[in-house]
């Protein structure tokens, strides 16, 4: 994983995923720009160990927040 050593996501099936190609984080961040989500290393920086099953949505993100961060 040269192009993005400190991704912390776990779908290497995904197109998007670094492993796939030599574009870093770009195509993973784009797409989820395009689908107004988050990505989900923002996600695994608060909960490593998270449940693949999110709501990915910016308002998803803020509740996640929330709830793991005990605001």
């Amino acid at each position: 994983m040269e192009s993005a050593p400190f991704c912390t996501c776990v779908d290497y099936k995904c197109v998007c995923h670094p492993v796939n190609h030599k574009n870093g984080c770009t195509p993973c961040v784009a797409k989820n720009l395009r689908e107004e989500e988050i990505p989900v290393c923002f996600f695994r920086k608060i909960e490593p160990e998270m449940d693949r099953k999110q709501d990915y949505s910016v308002q998803g993100y803020a509740r996640f927040v929330r709830d793991h961060k005990g605001l």
